[in-house]
């Protein structure tokens, strides 16, 4: 694994949206590059869906 994220991506990253199927594979998808869970995930509920953020770190080498 590299010591930076690929494509140019950042080594933190905040991932939200509507808590459905495609927000899990963007969070699991993530996970596969080799970002790791940062804390828990957090929902609220926005009048119409409830709505879920999770942030990802890059692993650090040093």
């Amino acid at each position: 694994m590299s010591d930076l994220p690929p494509d140019g991506l950042p080594r933190y990253r905040l991932l939200t949206g509507k808590d459905d199927a495609a927000f899990c594979h963007r969070v699991s998808e993530a996970l596969n590059l080799g970002y790791t869970l940062y804390g828990s995930p957090a929902a609220t509920f926005n009048g119409e869906h409830v709505v879920v953020a999770q942030a990802l770190l890059w692993p650090d080498k040093g």
